[in-house]
């Protein structure tokens, strides 16, 4: 324990009612104060004494009193400490008049400081008013793709993509709310560098790929303009779309998403109910002996017999539909199959794709920097070109390629041959009873294929015209 702990501790052992000891049982650090306190105030105003109680502590207090209020306002403390030798030294010596000339001298040299002063601005504007006019007016240095512009804060690498476009945020949630009108996709996250824990927050500009993974609490590592790196991790993001590409995709991904999500829901509901049943036959067999016989229900319910046969019946007219309007689609030929591909298409990423490109072309950098206390009055557009500059996306080497075989893959059962198989068979069987006759030529009906072995009426027997009369001789 060192010295500067027992300082800190109480002068003497604290109890409730007991008198403060002035020789024995005191705090070894505070021994010598407490001898000089003692023989200086306790003993010529109450006497010689080996303790102190709360009365006697009260009385000396008032006694001392006087001198308190009288130290408190005595003038000149701060003078007092040079000693009158000192003071009377420096009032013959006539300070004023020195002080004076200093002044004096001071103002003469007015003229040549301000000059100096306009030197060193004029110096400044010459070195640094072309950056802050390239930086903060025409954006030169932005839009070039030279050197970084000062408001860059560095580089994020996240997700297989770096991100140029990082500024330092003080305020994330102010800066936020501004910022917002920006109509980019932004990260903000939290910077530790290791070692030191020097910490600082950024928002990077995500302008290219898709943020399928982009999610809070993704991690990845930020390089600053010095070179240093810090573990980045994300606290907040502005979502805006990043690509036309991630908007051709985004319908396709979002219905996938939500099969997932209705199959996850349905597995969960079926396991519940099989949990239930497993529970609820548990109990049966535990009391058996003691439920009273009852007859066996019926098998098979004609209300689900007749239920099933609605559902298939449904199934088999929504199929056929299907078929016929595939078959009608083939109708039309090369050209009207490759128009009928590109039309659902169209129809389901139009609106996605129309969507994004009206706000990646409303993209501007003027917010953000607001946001972060820039007084930016222009209106710096990130286009689509320009966006794929500031994010780049990871890219294999030249000459390297995937590998694709997995050794240890686990074997798949050729599901959509499966399908793809049963929905043959089906549109064959449909073929073959006619259900197809009228989205198809006469020559490929049913009873033209498959002949006799086709249900229905045979074809009418074609019947010769008779020959005309011969003319009368």
């Amino acid at each position: 324990m060192t010295a500067q702990e027992v300082i800190r501790f109480p002068l003497a052992q604290v109890a409730a009612a007991k008198p403060l000891p002035l020789r024995s049982g005191l705090n070894p650090a505070w021994a010598d104060p407490m001898n000089s306190w003692v023989n200086d105030a306790v003993k010529p105003l109450r006497g010689d004494r080996g303790e102190l109680s709360e009365a006697d502590w009260a009385t000396l207090s008032a006694k001392l009193a006087p001198y308190g209020a009288w130290l408190g306002s005595k003038a000149g403390v701060s003078v007092e400490k040079l000693g009158i030798a000192r003071v009377r030294a420096i009032l013959a010596s006539n300070p004023k008049a020195a002080l004076d000339a200093l002044v004096a001298r001071d103002k003469a040299e007015e003229g040549n400081v301000n000059a100096v002063a306009s030197v060193d601005r004029l110096l400044h504007y010459q070195r640094d008013l072309h950056k802050l006019c390239v930086n903060f007016v025409s954006f030169k240095d932005l839009y070039d793709g030279g050197e970084p512009a000062i408001f860059q804060a560095g580089t994020l690498f996240l997700d297989q993509r770096s991100c140029t476009l990082c500024l330092h945020v003080e305020d994330v949630g102010k800066h936020a709310s501004m910022a917002a009108m920006a109509g980019t996709y932004l990260a903000y996250c939290d910077c530790v560098r290791k070692g030191s824990g020097e910490k600082l927050s950024i928002v990077a500009a995500f302008t290219d790929g898709d943020s399928d993974n982009l999610m809070v609490g993704r991690n990845g590592i930020f390089y600053d303009r010095k070179g240093r790196d810090y573990d980045a991790t994300i606290t907040k993001l502005i979502e805006n779309p990043i690509s036309l590409r991630e908007a051709f995709w985004s319908p396709y991904k979002k219905f996938v998403r939500l099969i997932e999500s209705l199959i996850s829901k349905r597995a969960a509901a079926a396991d519940a109910a099989s949990s239930n049943k497993m529970a609820e036959a548990a109990e049966t067999a535990a009391n058996a002996d003691k439920a009273a016989s009852t007859p066996a229900p019926p098998k098979i319910d004609v209300g689900t017999v007749a239920a099933m046969g609605v559902a298939f019946g449904a199934i088999g007219t929504f199929l056929t539909a299907l078929v016929g309007y595939l078959m009608g689609v083939l109708a039309w030929g090369i050209y009207g199959i490759i128009g009928a591909i590109v039309g659902v298409i169209l129809l389901i990423s139009g609106p996605s794709m129309i969507l994004a490109f009206i706000k990646l072309r409303k993209r501007n950098l003027g917010p953000i920097l607001d946001a972060n206390g820039w007084a930016v009055n222009s209106s710096a557009k990130v286009n689509v070109p320009f966006g794929t500059t500031l994010t780049g996306v990871a890219k294999l080497p030249p000459g390297s390629q995937y590998e694709t075989t997995d050794p240890f893959a686990e074997k798949r059962r050729p599901w959509g041959f499966y399908l793809f198989l049963l929905v043959v068979l089906f549109g064959l069987f449909k073929w073959w009873r006619g259900d197809l006759n009228t989205y198809l030529p006469e020559k490929l009906g049913n009873q033209q294929i498959f002949g006799t072995f086709a249900p229905g009426p045979a074809p009418a027997a074609t019947v010769a015209p008779e020959a005309p009369p011969a003319p009368a001789k």
